[in-house]
């Protein structure tokens, strides 16, 4: 039997989806023997505490980002490029720190690119390896993405959650392209993969026709929810909203309206295996817990994030979802079209990520 580490899984700060892919990864740990410390902070630290009560926590900040209210995020990213560095500088620095505090044989970071560490073994999750630039930057791809490999360079792997066939998620974001030879394929990560659907303590019509699931940095998210609430009283449907906001409580009905400010992976799965239609954005997390359920969705990317419109066009294209961009969105239009997807997807049977655990 493998000697049980004390392995650190840090999430990225930005929205929920960096830490849920992140439960299945720990199960596995877990299952396996190892002790798993979490280090994250805000909403990603509130999601894992709510689903791994009992283990060891430390508060280990990511450097925040800011968004703009705009379908275009290119100057503000740009302006913020070098507060994104000082970050990943100083998350660098700390993580040493943790590391000889915390007695850590192992980190895993997801998108965090400051954790890496020459002393012990890193493994850096990411499903981007190629990073899709906004039309008018384009001449950018290719700098970005030398100074992305340099920085995944750094870690002793590069996990993708993907299959590495024709039958994958991602797409040109970890295909088609030059891989390090650190990089593997784990499959796919869903948190729903390691739970049982249980069934919300709050009244749930019948049919739940419509189910939203807002995710994502602010001030996008709201405006996304205000946006489908101006839209969805129209349509005289049952409808469930999961704003996303792990640190809210109260549940808030308007009519045919039930709005919840969170729920557990459980009672989640159990409300996305009864909903007859889905809207969610398109981040890849969300794309993968829906297809480790077999389910379709409307696809919403956040505006001036290049990598949620590709990911949106390119499951479309293969007939898996359908999306629409947030500033020409229509709900009637969209539930008819939905009807005609079919949300059945073949995915090949593996134990990538078990076996990529194996080696720990």
């Amino acid at each position: 039997m493998q000697k049980s580490k004390r392995i650190l899984v840090c999430p990225l700060d930005w929205g929920l989806g960096h830490a849920s892919r992140m439960v299945p990864v720990i199960y596995e740990l877990i299952n396996s023997g190892h002790q798993v410390i979490i280090g994250a902070d805000n909403s990603p630290l509130d999601l894992l505490r709510k689903e791994f009560p009992n283990l060891e926590y430390i508060k280990f900040p990511s450097f925040s980002i800011s968004y703009s209210q705009g379908s275009s995020q290119v100057l503000s990213m740009l302006l913020q490029l070098p507060k994104i560095f000082s970050g990943i500088k100083k998350e660098h620095l700390l993580l040493k720190k943790i590391i000889r505090d915390y007695s850590i044989d192992i980190v895993i970071s997801d998108n965090r690119f400051g954790l890496w560490n020459k002393e012990i073994k890193t493994i850096f999750i990411t499903h981007q390896l190629k990073i899709k630039m906004p039309a008018g930057v384009k001449i950018m791809t290719e700098p970005f993405a030398v100074l992305n490999n340099r920085f995944i360079s750094k870690f002793s792997e590069c996990w993708i959650p993907d299959y590495p066939g024709e039958m994958n998620l991602s797409g040109d974001l970890s295909h088609n392209i030059k891989r390090n030879a650190s990089c593997k394929f784990i499959g796919p990560l869903s948190r729903f993969s390691y739970v049982s659907a249980i069934c919300p303590d709050f009244n749930i019509p019948e049919p739940l026709e419509v189910l939203i699931i807002l995710s994502g940095p602010e001030p996008q998210r709201e405006i996304l929810e205000k946006l489908l609430l101006s839209q969805i009283e129209k349509e005289k449907k049952n409808v469930i909203i999961v704003q996303g906001k792990t640190q809210e409580k109260i549940i808030t009905k308007k009519e045919n309206i039930t709005i919840v400010p969170y729920l557990g992976s459980a009672e989640l799965k159990y409300l996305i295996e009864k909903a007859e239609v889905i809207i969610c954005r398109s981040g890849y997390s969300s794309i993968m817990d829906l297809v480790s359920l077999k389910k379709s969705a409307i696809l919403i990317p956040t505006p001036g994030q290049t990598e949620q419109d590709y990911l949106a066009k390119y499951l479309s294209e293969k007939k898996m979802f359908t999306y629409s961009s947030q500033d020409s969105l229509n709900l009637s239009e969209l539930f008819s079209v939905y009807k005609n997807i079919n949300p059945f997807y073949n995915s090949p049977e593996n134990n990538l990520l078990k076996d990529a655990l194996g080696g720990q």
